[in-house]
């Protein structure tokens, strides 16, 4: 029996060799044969077609949609693959929806809407505020407007924990730059800075409104008193571990009180 030659095409379609690597990674990756592959993509493609998404403005919609996931991700400094990207920024847009739906899609919860998106992911990202003017039928510049004007609000990403040092007077004068200069050296960026694994945010203030215990630097909502520079690394270390909570010892360490929760507004 004569051997017949190894076809150079799929199902008809002669494929390059550029096409021929990706296929065959997708059938390494996916455990489809060549054919479920084909028939999975036509399903995919009748969808797009049924629901217009082959239409010009819908189609360059949804490439712009693509572009601001990737460039999301990057100013997360998270670099993944096209469609990780795009599915991340689903699962996010997902989220906004139901902080949303909380709000009944009101117009007028617009200040405690983006509020809700900054607690989540401590920033406010581009795709969450595009989301949002989609949404609320809110011009983007508005939101812009409002994003810019309130302190509590922030356009560049934030690490996980902020950390801010009182550099007010009564802290200056006990040694406040010290602590600032400490804290720096141990997370390895300066004031207004966030670290690579975006794990934390530093900032100088001119005052936390407790001048009695100062110096002063507050993790989060965890305000940290009576400082001295050899204290610093105990206290952010049972952050950088992820802990999020001092040890027994560690209070020891650094005296602190912990601000009751309250209400956050715009500032």
């Amino acid at each position: 029996m004569v051997k017949g030659k190894v076809k150079s095409h799929f199902v008809g379609v002669r494929l390059t060799e550029d096409q021929k690597k990706a296929l065959y990674t997708l059938q390494k990756t996916s455990d489809l044969s060549k054919t479920d592959i084909l028939l999975r993509g036509l399903e995919i493609l009748s969808e797009y077609y049924a629901l217009g998404l082959d239409q010009p403005p819908l189609n360059e919609e949804l490439k712009k949609l693509e572009e601001e996931a990737i460039q999301h991700l990057k100013a997360l400094k998270q670099i993944k693959r096209r469609e990780e990207s795009v599915k991340q920024m689903i699962q996010e847009l997902r989220e906004v929806d139901e902080i949303i739906d909380d709000y009944n899609g009101e117009k007028n919860a617009l200040i405690q809407i983006l509020l809700k998106i900054q607690e989540k992911n401590h920033w406010l990202p581009k795709p969450a505020l595009l989301w949002v003017s989609e949404r609320l039928n809110i011009p983007m510049s508005q939101i812009l407007t409002i994003a810019t004007f309130y302190k509590s609000f922030s356009l560049e990403p934030k690490g996980e924990h902020l950390v801010r040092v009182c550099l007010g007077t009564a802290c200056h004068v006990r040694n406040g730059p010290k602590i600032l200069e400490t804290v720096e050296q141990y997370l390895g960026i300066r004031s207004g800075e966030t670290t690579p694994d975006m794990k934390f945010t530093l900032e100088s203030v001119n005052c936390l409104g407790c001048c009695a215990l100062g110096p002063v630097m507050v993790v989060d909502n965890t305000y940290h008193g009576k400082l001295i520079p050899s204290r610093v690394s105990d206290i952010l270390s049972a952050y950088k571990i992820g802990e999020g909570t001092l040890t027994e010892e560690q209070q020891k360490l650094a005296p602190m009180i912990q601000r009751p929760s309250a209400p956050k507004g715009p500032k």
